[in-house]
């Protein structure tokens, strides 16, 4: 046999997340479980299997065509949600080791964290919300894929995070590992929604808050590797995860900053009212036709509007686009 090569058990990585990770780090033997019982793993912990479904999900390779920022850009190096989740991972990854949290528990949540994500991103929020009591929000509908739509009967910490990596969310997070992911997302749209934007010409790497670079540096990988560390050392100092207030506050500006100059600006209104109008008619289409929704996504409760919703925000930008344009004939 050889003595180069060993093969780790379930029991041993249970061993070495109680031994090595931070007294705060979520253990997955502690995990609060799953809606249905399953045997473990012989050699992945629960959230190393939540993981892997996850990465194999159908909803995960379906951000591969969904929207970030600009709807169908021209480019290959245009973000779209699928390489944001990819970044949104890597930096997660990146404070749960410098943290000693769980790696696999933060990469799980960040790999799910917009599977529910509505075509041409957050504009599809807008377009569904008025179907909805309340409004409508891509993090709920991530945790409905996984629970109902595309079944994967994941740890409960992993969909807590999911429900909750959006920071307009409450409650927050239960882990801290939901926390980071909280932070990972808002550091991977922000430095790279900023380098989209100067590529499309909206706006130039001068017109950045003052704030933001003398906080953070020059933008792009520099920006990350600075707002990672500014959160690896407030949550030091407190305990838990976060950011120093002056930092935040710098990050939040320049947050700001995006959506005055990137996200709502005028120029991309008519783009805007196209998109809510496609997802609207398609909505209407398929509660007016109900057996055209697909069987895969209507389930046993659902009505006609939740059945509809539930199909279009599944879709991807392009396939969105030519539905409708086959139903409407334009």
């Amino acid at each position: 046999m050889s003595d180069r090569l060993v093969r780790r058990t379930r029991q041993e990585a249970e061993r070495r997340e109680r031994d090595l990770l931070s007294p705060a780090a979520t253990r997955s033997t502690a995990s609060r479980g799953r809606n249905l019982p399953e045997e473990p793993d012989p050699y992945r912990t629960a959230f190393e299997r939540d993981r892997d479904r996850i990465l194999h999900s159908k909803a995960f390779r379906r951000l591969k065509h969904k929207t970030q920022v600009f709807i169908n850009p021209d480019g290959d190096h245009f973000v779209t949600r699928l390489t944001h989740t990819l970044q949104v991972t890597q930096i997660g990854r990146s404070i749960a080791v410098t943290l000693g949290l769980n790696e696999s528990l933060t990469e799980a949540i960040c790999l799910g964290h917009d599977a529910g994500h509505a075509p041409f991103g957050h504009i599809g929020e807008d377009a569904l919300t008025p179907y909805v009591a309340g409004e409508w929000h891509h993090a709920a509908q991530s945790v409905r894929v996984f629970e109902v739509l595309e079944p994967l009967n994941l740890t409960w910490e992993v969909r807590d995070g999911v429900r909750a990596h959006s920071w307009k969310i409450d409650p927050p997070p239960a882990t801290p590992e939901g926390t980071v992911c909280r932070f990972a997302d808002r550091i991977a749209y922000l430095t790279h929604d900023v380098d989209d934007a100067v590529r499309a010409g909206v706006i130039r790497y001068g017109d950045l808050p003052a704030g933001a670079i003398d906080a953070f540096g020059d933008p792009g990988s520099e920006w990350i590797g600075s707002m990672i560390e500014a959160v690896a050392t407030e949550s030091v100092r407190t305990g838990e995860v976060s950011m120093g207030a002056h930092l935040l506050d710098a990050m939040n500006v320049l947050r700001d900053f995006m959506f005055e100059r990137v996200y709502l600006r005028s120029e991309v209104d008519a783009q805007r009212d196209e998109a809510i109008t496609v997802i609207r008619d398609l909505v209407d289409h398929y509660v007016s036709h109900p057996d055209e929704v697909p069987d895969s996504y209507r389930h046993h409760g659902a009505d006609d509007v939740t059945a509809a919703i539930d199909y279009v925000s599944g879709m991807n930008d392009r396939f969105a686009i030519r539905e409708h344009d086959r139903l409407t004939g334009s």
